[in-house]
């Protein structure tokens, strides 16, 4: 491995642990407080528009992408 992968493999490294992605599954109303609050606190970077999970569950699922620092 060259020095230039090794840096960009490292840079790549960092740049993902500064996110966390992870899909909420819920009620609408939870999900939209926990959204708020991570919204308030500068966390937030990306929340995909709701999806209803289908069937007779009215529960809804987004995905969210949070700053880690």
């Amino acid at each position: 491995m060259t020095t230039r992968e090794r840096t960009y493999a490292r840079a790549n490294n960092q740049r993902a642990a500064q996110y966390t992605e992870l899909w909420v599954i819920g009620r609408p109303e939870d999900i939209a407080a926990m959204i708020r609050v991570a919204s308030a606190s500068g966390r937030l970077v990306y929340a995909s528009p709701p999806t209803r999970m289908g069937g007779d569950d009215n529960r809804h699922r987004r995905y969210l992408r949070l700053r880690t620092t």
